[in-house]
């Protein structure tokens, strides 16, 4: 692809501004920090936690699936407004996540 058809990059040289991610898109964590404004060593922090489970690894990077930048979002979220720790918020995606579950169950003449 020439260098004028590539599509725009973030200001801080993300994915293509605007550009969807589907669920088979694998993210580094260069991708995530980027994404999400947060170090390395957050998204460290937040695998050994069991918020984020890296779906590969290609000499020495981890890989995530597109997920994790919602549970990324949602934790940092958490932190910054309720002051919950990482222990806190892996609890908490996982009691959201549960929510969505049963809700998916309810009929929809019944919500």
């Amino acid at each position: 692809m020439a260098e004028h058809d590539r599509p725009e990059r973030g200001e801080r040289g993300g994915p293509p501004m605007g550009e969807l991610i589907g669920e088979q898109t694998t993210l580094t964590v260069a991708d995530l920090c980027r994404s999400c404004s947060v170090e390395a060593e957050m998204v460290e922090a937040m695998v050994e936690e069991g918020i984020l489970e890296p779906v590969g690894q290609r000499r020495h990077h981890l890989y995530f699936h597109a997920s994790s930048l919602r549970r990324t979002r949602v934790t940092l979220r958490l932190q910054q407004d309720l002051g919950v720790n990482l222990a806190g918020a892996a609890l908490a995606l996982e009691l959201l996540e549960r929510i969505a579950e049963l809700e998916a169950k309810i009929p929809p003449d019944r919500q």
